[in-house]
């Protein structure tokens, strides 16, 4: 997570540039965050992030879509499917 981030979060419509850790701000309507609002900020969206590590591990081994279709028209594949859904739960267990 980086500045970035933190003010799409913070302020969605907000116009502002920024070049490394510079920020411009220029958006007449919204108040420029405090850098202690952007940090805190960064500091929640990476606890989300971090938090989800289970859900993209296993979004990573689950059975495809193709699969998915595949095992709907037959009982012994979806037995499979079942099975590696089941495996990929418990080696990434949700926190």
């Amino acid at each position: 997570m980086d500045i970035a981030d933190a003010l799409q979060s913070l302020c969605p419509n907000a116009e502002w540039s920024a070049i490394d850790d510079k920020i411009t701000w220029h958006d007449k309507t919204q108040t420029q965050p405090t850098e202690a609002e952007i940090q805190a900020e960064i500091v929640r969206l990476q606890k989300i992030y971090d938090s989800q590590d289970y859900a993209r591990k296993r979004k990573a081994e689950y059975p495809t879509i193709g699969e998915l279709v595949v095992a709907l028209y037959d009982t012994q594949d979806r037995a499979e499917i079942d099975k590696r859904r089941a495996d990929v739960k418990k080696k990434y267990p949700k926190e």
